[in-house]
Formats: C-alpha cells, sequence, structure tokens
C-alpha cells in the first residue's frame, strides 16, 4: 500500500499474492506468452534482414566474415528508459570496463540462483547491491551468446532503492541516469565483498589521484570519469561585487535556445539549424538574472539585480550533454522537438574553459560514443532508443532489437543525452 504522499509504508513494494500463488502464475504466464511473442517477433524480422548486408548478424569485414556480438535488453514493461541508459554506459570501454573487472558478489545461493524471473519478498533479499548487478548486466552485453538479456534483477534492485521508479510508467531517461550514477558512486565509496573501493581503484592505473573530482564524499570510478567542476561566478549590477563558487558535476544540462525552438528538422528553411555549439554557447555566456532569481548580495545585504555566467574548470574524460527538450507550461510537460546538430568528431571544448592555456590541444577534443533519443511528445509516454559506436561500427539499440546503422542516419537523431569521450593525445586531430 502507499501513504498519502506516495511513498511505501514498508522498504519493499507489495505483492499481494495469494496462499496457492495465482498472481505468480499469473505473471509467469505472461511472460511465457511475451517471451513467444518476443521470438515469433524476431524470427520475422531475420527473415526481413537476411539479404540486408548493413543489417544482417554476419558482416564482411577486411574479406571475412564476423558476427555481431551486441546483445539487446528486453523490455519489462515501459523500461526502454532504463535500457537506453545501460546500452549507451555500456558502450563508454573505460566506464564498462571498470565494472565489469570488479569482483563478482554472489547475493543468493541454493535452487533458485539466477533463475527466478520475479522477485519476491519472501526471498528476503535485504542485501542488494546496484553494483553486482549493474556488473553482471554489462557482463551479459557484447558477449554474443544471446540475442536479448532480460535485466529483471537489476530493476528489482532500481525498485528498491530508487522508489521514484517503482511501478511500470514510463520514466525520464536522463533523471533515471543521474540516480543511478549517484547511487553507484554511494555504493562505491561503502566498499564490497571484502575489497575496499580504495583498493580497487589503486588497482585500476587510468584512475589515479590525477583525474579525481569529489561529488558527495570520496571519489569513484564515476566522478573519476564523468566528473567535471564548473565555475559559476555571479556579479552585483549594484555594486559590482563579484562571487565565485566551484560546483562539480557529472553531467551538463543544456537548454535549446528560444529562436529555434520552432525548426524540427535539418532540413526546413526558415533560419539557421540549432548546433550544440549554440546549446553549449547559450549555457556558458553572460546572462541576467530575472526577478525570481536575486542574488544576495553581501556587500549590499539584500537581495539585488546580477548576471550569471559559468566557466569551465574542469573537464570530465567523459562529458554527457543534456538537452532539455521537456519544459513544464502552466498544466502539462511540453517538449522540446528541435533537431539539434551535433558532431560525431572533434567537439572543441576549449572556449568554454576558465584557463585554456592550461590545457593541451588534444585534451579539449571529444568523440560521441553514445547518444539517447526520445521519440514521441512527452516526458511521460513515447519511447526511448539509443545509438553508440562499438569497435568502430555504430549500433541502433531498440530494447530487444540490435541493429547496425551508420553515421548518416546517427547525425540526423533529435538528440536527448549525448556521450561524448575524450579524445587520446594520440589521436588525429579531424574536428568537424
Amino acid at each position: 500500500r502507499e501513504n498519502t504522499e506516495g511513498g511505501y509504508r514498508c522498504d519493499d513494494f507489495v505483492i499481494n499474492d495469494t496462499k496457492l500463488g495465482l498472481v505468480q502464475k499469473v505473471r509467469e504466464h505472461l511472460q511465457n506468452l511475451e517471451n513467444s511473442a518476443f521470438t515469433a517477433d524476431r524470427h520475422r524480422k531475420r527473415k526481413l534482414l537476411e539479404n540486408s548486408s548493413l543489417n544482417s548478424k554476419l558482416l564482411k569485414v577486411n574479406g571475412s566474415t564476423t558476427a555481431i556480438c551486441a546483445t539487446g535488453l528486453r523490455n519489462l514493461g515501459n523500461t526502454c528508459f532504463m535500457n537506453a541508459i545501460l546500452q549507451s554506459l555500456s558502450n563508454i570501454e573505460q566506464f564498462c570496463c571498470y565494472f565489469k573487472e570488479l569482483p563478482a558478489v554472489e547475493l543468493r545461493n541454493g535452487k533458485t540462483a539466477g533463475r527466478r524471473t520475479y522477485h519476491t519478498r519472501s526471498q528476503g533479499d535485504n542485501n542488494v547491491s546496484l553494483v553486482e548487478e549493474f556488473r553482471k548486466t554489462l557482463c551479459a552485453l557484447w558477449q554474443g551468446s544471446q540475442t536479448a538479456f532480460s535485466p529483471e534483477s537489476l530493476f528489482y534492485v532500481v525498485w528498491k532503492i530508487m522508489p521514484n521508479f517503482r511501478g511500470y510508467q514510463q520514466q525520464d531517461a536522463h533523471e533515471f541516469m543521474r540516480y543511478l550514477l549517484d547511487h553507484l558512486h554511494l555504493e562505491l565509496q561503502g566498499g564490497f565483498n571484502g575489497i575496499s573501493r580504495s583498493s580497487i581503484l589503486q588497482e585500476n592505473s587510468t584512475l589515479s589521484a590525477s583525474n579525481k573530482c569529489c561529488i558527495n564524499g570520496a571519489s569513484t570510478a564515476v566522478t573519476a570519469i564523468f566528473g567535471g567542476i564548473l565555475q559559476n561566478e555571479v556579479n552585483c549590477l549594484i555594486c559590482g561585487t563579484e562571487s565565485r563558487k566551484f560546483d562539480p558535476f557529472l553531467d551538463l544540462s543544456l537548454d535549446i535556445p528560444s529562436q529555434f525552438r520552432n525548426k524540427r528538422s535539418k532540413n526546413q528553411e526558415n533560419g539557421p539549424v540549432c548546433s550544440l555549439r549554440d546549446c553549449l554557447r547559450s549555457f556558458t555566456d553572460l546572462e541576467e538574472l530575472d526577478e525570481t532569481e536575486l542574488y544576495m548580495c553581501h556587500k549590499c545585504k539584500k537581495k539585488q539585480k546580477s548576471t550569471k555566467k559559468f566557466w569551465i574548470q574542469k573537464l570530465p574524460k567523459v562529458l554527457c550533454l543534456h538537452l532539455k527538450r521537456f519544459h513544464w507550461t502552466a498544466y502539462l510537460r511540453n517538449k522540446v522537438d528541435t533537431y539539434v546538430e551535433f558532431p560525431l568528431r572533434g567537439l572543441d571544448m576549449k572556449c568554454y574553459l576558465l584557463e585554456p592555456e592550461n590545457s593541451g590541444p588534444e585534451n579539449c577534443l571529444y568523440d560521441l560514443a553514445a547518444v539517447v533519443v526520445h521519440h514521441g511528445s512527452g516526458v511521460g509516454s513515447g519511447h526511448y532508443t539509443a545509438y553508440a559506436t562499438h569497435e568502430g561500427r555504430w549500433f541502433h539499440f531498440n530494447d530487444s532489437t540490435v541493429t547496425l546503422t551508420d553515421e548518416d542516419t546517427v547525425v540526423k537523431a533529435k538528440a536527448y543525452i549525448l556521450f561524448y569521450v575524450e579524445r587520446q593525445a594520440k589521436a588525429g586531430s579531424d574536428k568537424l
């Protein structure tokens, strides 16, 4: 049962099953029907794709035939928001490898280990580990042993520790990503399986102390890879007093400038196309705060009109950019469906740095690793898919279905979340 505040009276979602387990039997029957439908749909799609050299499961590379080893994620009931984020993170090599190389933690033993589809309170599974289930899910992807993987155990843990995501309604993929990264960060600080977080970090030479960025406590792989630092400058327009503070971030949320909001496609004639640079410039440019955001000036001793400006003090290894497509109006949340042009390679962040002279020419260049797309009109409806690059090839991840695609298709996508990876110094500097 839920209380009046929308929370739960206990630390678990309620099953309300009968003594004979009839609800469980219905669930299992529905799961079998879903699996049968999925299998039939998969066979139908396979036949359609057999004659296509691009989308075939066998691809000729340098004269030899190789299999596509990508694995889809089954939709457990409007869980495409989770699947799109998981597939994106699985294709960020440094982040994915860190978790896959962690030692396994066995939380369940006995006859039901690894076989139960639906978790109930009778299992007494109180010592759940998000890190462990996240690790298992990443390990299941890119093995090539199955076409689709069902992340039920991970979804169960999400329900346990993130009450906002209980139920089967559509959720915001960006909100889920932030909760996921925050909880992974918190759990990694605590250590697991008798091995402390710090000892694992020390073993991984790529996550050295010089790369650490602390958010809510000690550094972890999450903050070492996604963590950056903003400098926030606020100036009082009455007395000129300047206030500066540093804010750590795991991603940047960018407004789509208002002058572009009616331009839905790249090919429309009415004016220039909105670019990612326009969104970044809007985020970092000097702006005057409105009446609802008056700044408390310590010299004037009262709230005054002021300006603010953001600088990036430290860039992360993986730059996550969230385009703010959902805006509240008086009664509902509208979607900004504007097409935003983004580069696949060579996103140059140098002009947004606080001290660009301290960064080398290659340190500010980023290449796209993954992009999450929201299809539909509202945040509580629609569908999420993801594009990601793996070993030089682009894939489209649509829940259970994974297909090869090309760069021309990717750049036409109406991006919602973009994951850019810092270019290594040895790479070429082909800016777009």
